[in-house]
């Protein structure tokens, strides 16, 4: 049996990293080092990692170097063949690493094996609705259009990816091995699966199974979503440094497409106000996106301007009704899928 490496990076997570730890030990595929990188974390979270008394978790600690450059002393300490990545917020079901494991053992073309995700709320209760990305022929250009991968808590990865993209840098007075990029603060996720799709021939593949329970956190939520926006930017900077005609072919509609992903973002965390801007300046940047993909692009539109004016009570009851609906549609879709798979 292959090892798989598990690394959870801890900062500010001490509500919720006891029951994250809890769910990878309980994993059906037993296999495993638990690597935590405590990431200079200011409460507790650690001191409650400490707590659990089993041989393979192994505590990390360093400076603040942000969730990249925690991921990547995690990555430095890892004897697994397979690497996978948890955020100290989010939840594995107990099937997540075993079908993983077995994805990438039966598909050696396969790089990156990753599950569709579930939203929870900060309590831990299912919102009833899940990330439904593409699964398989991803390309480049899907990775710029809105990762289908969805988070950063759902990739299992061989080594061998990793290394493929690694890169060394002297940013903190040593040179070090870098695969995820530390300049990075957000949408280091994504950066990062660009440098694999284009840079590797390893294929990027999902398996319809939802596996991860993905934590919609209020926390800071206005800000952070036009800091994301400046964190795309970023991506596409870098990207363009090494991928120049791509990016000019793919720019204007990568942006457009991040813009209603971010809308989207606004809307389940009621951001009415912020979630308007960002609609509209997603059609105003490549008013295609209406067209390549009506419905998305107009329930957005509608939702932010019914966020925005309706009074809460009546949005509430609307926004319920439709997250109902389309939690069903999607439950059908996956149930579907899933029994394809078995066939």
């Amino acid at each position: 049996m292959k090892t798989v490496s598990v690394i959870v990076p801890a900062y500010g997570v001490e509500k919720f990293i006891a029951a994250t730890v809890q769910s990878i030990l309980n994993q059906t595929y037993q296999n495993f080092e638990l690597l935590i990188v405590d990431d200079e974390s200011p409460d507790r979270s650690v001191e409650i990692c400490r707590q659990f008394a089993d041989p393979r978790i192994k505590i990390i600690s360093q400076k603040n170097r942000g969730l990249a450059g925690a991921r990547n002393t995690g990555i430095r300490h890892a004897t697994g063949e397979y690497l996978a990545f948890l955020d100290g917020d989010d939840l594995w079901l107990p099937e997540k690493l075993e079908k993983h494991v077995e994805h990438l053992e039966r598909s050696p073309e396969v790089g990156v094996s990753f599950s569709r995700s579930g939203f929870i709320d900060e309590y831990g209760e299912s919102l009833g609705t899940y990330i439904m990305p593409k699964l398989t022929g991803i390309t480049a250009t899907d990775l710029f259009l809105g990762s289908p991968i969805g988070n950063g808590s759902t990739p299992v990865i061989r080594r061998a990816v990793l290394e493929a993209i690694q890169f060394q840098e002297n940013f903190y007075g040593t040179v070090e091995d870098f695969y995820f990029d530390d300049r990075f603060r957000r949408s280091e996720d994504i950066e990062c699966w660009l440098r694999i799709a284009i840079q590797t021939d390893w294929k990027i593949e999902g398996i319809p199974d939802v596996l991860t329970l993905y934590r919609v956190n209020s926390g800071g939520l206005s800000a952070n979503l036009f800091k994301q926006l400046d964190s795309w930017e970023q991506v596409l900077q870098k990207t363009r440094s090494y991928a120049p005609e791509l990016v000019a072919q793919m720019e204007s509609q990568s942006r457009a497409y991040q813009l209603r992903y971010l809308a989207r973002s606004a809307l389940r965390l009621q951001a009415g106000a912020e979630a308007v801007t960002l609609i509209n300046r997603s059609l105003l940047t490549y008013w295609r996106i209406a067209v390549e993909e009506p419905r998305r692009t107009l329930l957005t539109l509608a939702a932010a301007y019914m966020l925005g004016f309706l009074p809460q009570p009546l949005y509430a009851q609307l926004e319920g009704l439709t997250a109902k609906l389309a939690g069903k549609l999607q439950r059908q879709r996956i149930l579907q899928e899933q029994s394809k798979q078995m066939v």
